[in-house]
């Protein structure tokens, strides 16, 4: 049994919440990885969502090898361009009731976040949830069993995705939410090829119809800790539905004294439920920096490259002009204060987005909205001075404003 010293990254807590408010409202498989399917299926059900293009989200089918007829429903993300891209497989919880009812995990608030940084996204539907075949894995008391069984899918994902010649075999994050938290961890001791460090938020699965199910949450995260080698983030609240805190801290103090790295972000009280942290629009403010610096450490990238809309333009985007950069501030035509201001605010916003101005020094800008251009022209031209019509100036991350003739730049 390897007990070899490692260091213990410290606790670190948050003074609180942190609240970005956004302008949104994220060794078990055998054998070789049967061939991906990769076109995507019909939707599963009437209210399965459109798939999101600017995303390139597609639904891809992973065939389970030991299980004939079975196959995972995964949902794959990437970034702009043709990579080789790092990529991050996040597993998602357990509902409540039926699971095969499940809705399709998406992360959208996560996965673009993590798209703009230039990293792929897979998210594997684990047996007998939503659409994936087969019938859950792991039922009865064993906590560390189950997350194992749960594992095997996450093992069969990174077999198959690897394959993929857009994807970088050798930078691989596995991440985890609740019961995806729980698997992730349980992924970690299988020394699965190219997996960097693991991230779990809110991780761990409560059954209160086994008896001391806490303590047998704990000790399974000790027994985890004892056979991975992964550098691990954790991700608490102190008002999480499921987890007090004095047991996730039990948990986190098992799967470190039993020889895992880890690092601790205890991030105190978030909205009615700390446990919602990872899907919900303020918890980026939360997660976002601590997962930057975590990554950093591991020699991986995490520069924002790309502005990405969860929300298509409803109008066609004009093409970019070629004025100026979008983020010079110093190039928008008679800037004045509020509208350097209001200008900063713009960049600072979600996509999709529009800034629009007048040579009267009017202006006005919208996010988060297919309307966005509209509503951009029309608040500023609630202020424009008569005969001075506002015009677009930037959109999403580009330029697209032409100077007008040097008679009009002059009244």
């Amino acid at each position: 049994m390897r007990m070899t010293a490692r260091r213990f990254w410290p606790v670190h807590r948050l003074s609180g919440p942190g609240v970005w408010a956004l302008l949104l409202t994220l060794a078990f498989g055998s054998g070789t990885p049967a061939a991906a399917d990769p076109t995507p299926p019909a939707p599963a059900s009437a209210t399965e969502p459109p798939l999101l293009v600017a995303l390139r989200e597609e639904i891809i089918r992973v065939p389970k090898p030991n299980a004939p007829g079975v196959a995972l429903q995964v949902t794959y993300f990437r970034p702009p361009g043709a990579g080789p891209f790092p990529w991050v497989i996040l597993n998602h919880g357990k509902d409540k009731g039926d699971i095969a009812r499940q809705p399709r995990a998406r992360y959208l608030i996560a996965s673009r976040e993590l798209l703009q940084r230039g990293w792929a996204v897979v998210i594997p539907m684990r047996q007998g949830f939503a659409d994936s075949g087969g019938r859950y894995a792991g039922t009865g008391c064993d906590v560390y069993r189950n997350g194992l069984a749960q594992a095997e899918d996450i093992q069969l994902t990174l077999q198959t995705f690897a394959l993929r010649p857009e994807l970088d075999a050798q930078r691989v994050l596995i991440w985890g939410q609740s019961h995806g938290g729980l698997a992730t961890l349980a992924a970690g001791t299988l020394k699965l090829p190219g997996v960097r460090g693991l991230v779990s938020f809110a991780g761990g699965l409560r059954n209160e119809a086994c008896p001391d199910w806490a303590n047998t949450l704990a000790s399974a995260f000790g027994r985890y800790g004892q056979d991975t080698a992964l550098p691990t983030l954790f991700f608490y609240g102190e008002n999480d539905a499921l987890w007090p805190p004095a047991l996730w801290r039990d948990m986190v103090q098992r799967y470190t004294q039993a020889g895992g790295t880890a690092q601790l972000v205890a991030f105190g009280t978030f909205k009615p439920d700390a446990h919602a942290l990872l899907g919900h629009p303020q918890g980026v403010s939360i997660w976002l920096p601590e997962v930057e610096r975590f990554v950093r450490s591991l020699d991986l990238p995490f520069d924002k490259r790309f502005d990405l809309a969860l929300i298509p333009h409803a109008q066609p985007v004009p093409p970019a002009s070629g004025f100026a950069n979008v983020r010079d501030v110093d190039a928008l035509p008679r800037p004045g204060p509020t509208m350097r201001a209001g200008y900063s605010a713009f960049l600072a916003a979600s996509p999709p987005k529009a800034f629009a101005l007048s040579m009267s020094g009017a202006w006005g800008w919208r996010a988060n909205a297919a309307q966005a251009m509209t509503d951009a022209l029309q608040a500023c031209n609630t202020r424009a001075a008569p005969g001075r019509p506002c015009q677009l100036y930037a959109v999403d991350d580009q330029v697209v404003w032409h100077p007008p003739p040097a008679q009009e730049i002059s009244r």
